[in-house]
């Protein structure tokens, strides 16, 4: 199974295509799309949607997994991160790929085993689950990762006991 963790964002979008063969994974690809800050938001968010697009029609998940957004401070920031969200989603709704959604804590509760993980424990978790030899950057694709490794763990769970009739 392929698996695609999304960090959204509207100036950087964390990704990363994660293979899943049993317990075993594997980061198949992983970058982010990067607007840039002067340009009107119409036309960034055009851009995360075709770098959307393009991501998925190259490696073909079977899922993609997004943060939720929890936002306390900037609301405009909020708003925008959440358009940016919703051209992602649309791009995956387009591609005919399942949708599934994690908070950080969960994120960070399946990476590491512990839900106020600090980022860096993340990110070295991130680096240890994939055999990876440095830490991706920016933060946001080692988020992505994570993402990718949460629904790895937890949707295939999910998956599997619905297959038995055990509701969610």
């Amino acid at each position: 199974m392929r698996v695609c963790g999304i960090d959204p964002g509207i100036a950087i979008v964390g990704y990363g295509f994660v293979d899943v063969r049993g317990n075993q994974l594997s980061a198949v690809d992983y970058g982010s799309i990067q607007t840039e800050a002067g340009l009107a938001v119409p036309t960034r968010l055009k851009q995360v949607y075709d770098g959307t697009k393009y991501l998925l029609q190259k490696y073909r998940p079977d899922v993609v997994a997004i943060e939720k957004l929890f936002f306390n401070r900037n609301v405009t920031t909020a708003f925008t991160v959440g358009q940016a969200r919703g051209v992602m989603m649309l791009a995956c709704e387009e591609e005919g790929i399942e949708i599934t959604e994690y908070t950080p804590l969960q994120v960070k509760m399946s990476a590491v085993g512990y839900g106020k993980a600090t980022k860096r424990q993340v990110q070295e978790m991130v680096k240890l689950l994939l055999n990876l030899t440095q830490i991706p950057k920016p933060d946001d694709v080692a988020d992505a990762l994570a993402i990718a490794i949460c629904e790895a763990h937890s949707g295939e769970a999910l998956r599997k006991l619905k297959g038995r009739g055990v509701k969610k």
